[in-house]
């Protein structure tokens, strides 16, 4: 079978199936790997959970109507873009030279008690010391730049799906 020429929901129930293999590991690392994720980390994890709810519902539903098809592509384009912005952000910041890398501030669990909703996410964008740090690579890129690749990958693959010609 050619995953291209796949139906759309066909296509989308593999993007959900990506976005669940990542979470997977993620939470495999944390859990018996015993590496706590950052503040970032945790954000490009909520955007691969929005972006897989998306891929889910896209594959249930399988509009056979393009408006349905590219509703759903507009919304998994939004949840990617969120999730490029989060991963690029956290590569910059693990690209920075040491003496620019901001101080490591509050845990973020403490900024959810602590401080509204939109405080919480313009603090943890603009990045802390435990961000900066990189715990797990390969091929000789850390973690969130693998989480960058993967979201412009599954944004491309949603786009496709959506958007081609049937």
């Amino acid at each position: 079978m050619n995953p291209f020429k796949a139906s759309f929901r066909t296509q989308y129930l593999l993007g959900f199936l990506a976005c669940t293999g990542l979470l997977a590991y993620a939470f495999y690392l944390q859990l018996y790997q015993h590496l706590e994720p950052c503040p970032l980390c945790i954000f490009q994890r909520v955007a691969f959970f929005a972006l897989g709810l998306v891929f889910l519902a896209g594959a249930l539903h399988g509009p056979k109507k393009a408006g349905g098809r590219r509703s759903y592509g507009v919304l998994a384009l939004l949840a990617s873009l969120a999730g490029i912005a989060v991963a690029g952000n956290h590569v910059r910041l693990q690209h920075l030279p040491p003496d620019q890398v901001p101080a490591c501030g509050p845990g973020l669990d403490y900024m959810l008690d602590a401080m509204p909703i939109a405080g919480v996410i313009r603090k943890v964008m603009t990045g802390s010391g435990e961000c900066a740090a990189v715990d797990w690579s390969f091929l000789g890129l850390a973690m969130p730049a693998w989480s960058l690749i993967c979201f412009i990958v599954l944004a491309v693959w949603a786009a496709y799906a959506a958007f081609r010609r049937r």
